[in-house]
């Protein structure tokens, strides 16, 4: 028995496994989940605006209420990541959990919240950008580079 034959043994070994896998693996319910990231981002949605709305009823403009409504959507995400409701949120709408702003504070505080054992500096320091990081870096770099163009055609 050469090498060759077993690595040709291999493949159809995988090909064999792979049909098997497809044939048994749970079909998702696409309408339902379609359903609820619909809804729960909506929802989200909604839940901003509601608070544009009553930052603008205090008297800023719709310019100088976006900062604000910013900073609470941000905060109810990260509260309700720590307290585990986010997560049991995201299990339900699935895409619809990760409205941009929300999301991307849940996917920074949730590694936070299951590194916290190994301490502040090694657990929740260093793994708390393991998701968002490469994010801030790309958007800060394109900013810069944005910025520059801007200038150097202005």
């Amino acid at each position: 028995m050469s090498v060759s034959d077993g690595r040709q043994g291999q493949e159809e070994f995988q090909k064999w496994y792979q049909a098997r896998y497809n044939q048994v693996k749970p079909k998702p319910p696409i309408l339902k989940n379609v359903f609820w990231a619909f809804v729960v981002g909506g929802l989200i949605c909604t839940l901003g605006q509601v608070i544009q709305t009553y930052f603008i009823s205090l008297g800023l403009s719709q310019k100088e209420a976006a900062g604000p409504t910013s900073a609470v959507l941000i905060f109810l995400a990260a509260l309700f990541t720590g307290l585990g409701v986010y997560d049991e949120l995201g299990r339900k709408a699935g895409a619809g959990s990760i409205v941009p702003i929300t999301g991307f504070a849940n996917s920074i505080v949730a590694p936070a919240m299951e590194y916290k054992r190994e301490g502040y500096v090694f657990g929740v320091g260093a793994k708390m950008f393991v998701i968002a990081g490469p994010v801030i870096v790309y958007g800060l770099v394109t900013a810069v580079l944005i910025g520059l163009a801007y200038w150097s055609f202005r």
